[in-house]
């Protein structure tokens, strides 16, 4: 899931509305449902947007679950934090908590007390985030999101808008179908080719080497290395045998 293009609404729903399809989408495995048309989720029939609500609930268990337990850099949970909070989401009381996990219920009140007060340092930074940058955000200021997996955090992830169709339009021949110039060394440079052609695998699907070989080749002639540097840059991920690769972002 990438955070950094959702709102804060679209994150707490679990699923978001694109405009380009015209269709609500899951956030976890981008599964769509069309306007237009009617979904049967179990005995009952469903409009595109609560299709989509069910969809979560019946194959992702939840929403909140998803979000407690996101494999994502920026879910800065501990275990036992990640624990807590599925165990209030669960509806059981302070006193049924404590018992379970053997301390007073003085404590775990204490506990619910430090998440509301992170929960409004929260919401104060992105108050001040959002006066300070919400103008900017449609301009060519506007910066490239991190994707999830992301090995490396450092100047080569600061990268906006406008840099980035640069690059693209400096080092690939073509857009469509895509076509690599030339691969960059540049690090700032790679970033942005290796997320472009990253977007020619389809997210939740398992590839063989041979099969990613057939999609990098037409794209760069070093098709390996290309390969390789998705892989090194957190884009794919791949089994210890290299029998397997997906999409990680």
């Amino acid at each position: 899931m990438d955070y950094g293009r959702l709102t804060l609404s679209e994150i707490k729903k679990g699923y978001h509305f694109d405009k380009e399809t015209d269709a609500y989408i899951c956030n976890y495995c981008e599964k769509a449902f069309q306007m237009g048309q009617v979904f049967s989720i179990g005995e009952n029939f469903y409009v595109p947007e609560h299709a989509a609500a069910k969809h979560i609930e019946a194959e992702h268990d939840g929403n909140v679950m998803q979000l407690i337990n996101s494999d994502t850099k920026y879910n800065i949970l501990t275990d036992n934090q990640k624990e807590l909070l599925a165990l209030f989401h669960s509806g059981m009381t302070d006193r049924e908590i404590a018992k379970k996990l053997g301390v007073s219920p003085s404590t775990i009140r204490h506990q619910k007390f430090t998440f509301r007060e992170k929960a409004k340092q929260s919401k104060l930074y992105l108050a001040v985030f959002e006066n300070v940058f919400e103008d900017r955000t449609a301009n060519e200021e506007a910066m490239v999101p991190i994707h999830n997996h992301a090995v490396y955090y450092d100047d080569r992830y600061v990268i906006t808008e406008q840099e980035k169709t640069h690059i693209l339009n400096t080092f690939f021949e073509s857009l469509n179908p895509l076509k690599l110039r030339e691969f960059s060394p540049r690090e700032k440079n790679k970033v942005v080719i290796l997320t472009k052609i990253a977007d020619q695998f389809e997210l939740g699907k398992s590839y063989t080497e041979k099969e990613v070989n057939q999609i990098l080749e037409p794209v760069y002639d070093d098709y390996s290395a290309v390969r390789r540097y998705l892989i090194m840059y957190g884009l794919m991920d791949r089994t210890k045998d290299g029998s397997s690769y997906w999409l990680t972002i």
